[in-house]
């Protein structure tokens, strides 16, 4: 296909912005958390179907994951599109601006799909949020036969990819005995000593692991009141390293910490993971070069480093067919991702900008993958299972 074609895209895409950029302030102002997000994923599917795309939802058997579909070739291209928020701070991870622009380059291309030789998917995916929603989807076979996965991600600058690492979360419980604390304190078992101790052994831990290791987490029950011995006490932990075989190794070390708060206050330690492990992404070079030069057309310009170092459930992905994961700037800093401030600035102009920005740079990117023989070759023979 010309230039030409690319510009017919563009002038589809360009008709299609005003509601694009209404989908991103419509989610950013209904924040949902994952597995939750029924306003958003039911405003997606419905605009997609009006945008001629066949939606399923409840993909995978996930009420709020859906499968938009168009076009019949023999190349599977996936948009990833992600609308869960934070507890208490709504989309400051600015995932409207994901779905926008996951609506807008799949509008933009379905009349294309067919001429192009593409089968073109749009995944509604909740919970990236820690809850591994895509994960979820990939194990109940939403993604089969999935050629090339693509989504953005919003930050303060516009980066090729996003430092992602490995991580897993982590339910702690600790149970001991209540007791009146004044009266009768030597009859409890107290079992928030036990996480005190398990907090000061992971922060003396920490001199002997790895830099890129990283162990985060909070307290989210201490107890009930100042004069009861703490009988329970909950928490929610994080560890993170750079590859899944690192996280492995970093594992051990941390229940150990985990362990002593156990054994030095005689409670009894329970731990869970509520989701499935985050994996390293590999990106696929081609296409991540593909798509800086598409973006750099543009008119973004892209730094070398400065982005965010975090964890997604979209690397799993990655690890089964060709993805990328590039950065779009919303001009957010100081402010950056997890902030409150950045949740304004995921619905400014300058997140705006970057719906319509991404959505062309990855349509782009799309139809030139499309078209060129030996990389059309390459990702038809790495086809999701």
């Amino acid at each position: 296909m010309s230039d030409l074609v690319k510009d017919r895209v563009k002038a589809r895409l360009e008709s299609a912005a005003s509601s694009a950029i209404e989908i991103s302030h419509e989610i950013h102002s209904h924040p949902e958390v994952g597995f939750e997000e029924v306003f958003a994923s039911s405003l997606l599917a419905s605009k997609l179907k009006a945008a001629g795309l066949e939606v399923e939802m409840g993909a995978g058997d996930i009420p709020t994951a859906f499968v938009g579909q168009t076009g019949i070739g023999d190349l599977t291209v996936g948009i990833f599109a992600e609308y869960d928020a934070l507890p208490g701070i709504g989309h400051a991870c600015g995932h409207n601006v994901i779905a926008a622009a996951a609506y807008l380059a799949a509008t933009a291309l379905a009349p294309f799909a067919d001429d192009l030789g593409i089968t073109l998917k749009v995944l509604g995916t909740p919970a990236e949020e820690g809850g591994g929603g895509k994960i979820l989807m990939l194990e109940r076979g939403c993604f089969t036969g999935l050629n090339l996965a693509l989504m953005v991600h919003p930050g303060p600058n516009d980066i090729d990819r996003m430092d992602t690492v490995a991580a897993k979360h982590l339910e702690i419980t600790y149970e001991g005995k209540a007791a009146h604390a004044a009266g009768f304190p030597f009859l409890g078992v107290n079992a928030q000593d036990a996480m005190t101790v398990a907090q000061v052994a992971i922060a003396l831990a920490r001199q002997q692991l790895m830099p890129f290791d990283k162990v985060h987490g909070i307290v989210t029950h201490g107890g009930d009141a100042p004069n009861i011995i703490p009988a329970l006490v909950e928490a929610t932990y994080i560890i993170r390293s750079e590859t899944l075989v690192k996280l492995a190794e970093l594992e051990p070390k941390i229940m150990r910490c985990f362990e002593a708060g156990a054994v030095a206050t005689g409670s009894t330690l329970l731990v869970h993971s509520p989701s499935p492990t985050y994996s390293e992404f590999i990106h696929d070079e081609q296409i991540v070069d593909l798509y800086v030069s598409n973006a750099t057309e543009i008119g973004r310009t892209f730094v070398s480093s400065g982005g965010l170092r975090a964890s997604t459930d979209m690397a799993n992905i990655s690890l089964e067919v060709p993805s990328i994961h590039p950065m779009v700037s919303i001009d957010s800093l100081p402010a950056v991702n997890h902030q409150p401030e950045f949740t304004s600035a995921a619905a400014s102009p300058a997140a705006d900008r970057a719906v319509v920005d991404s959505a062309l740079a990855m349509a782009w990117t799309i139809m030139d993958a499309a078209q060129s023989l030996p990389i059309r070759s390459r990702l038809l023979s790495h086809s999701c299972r």
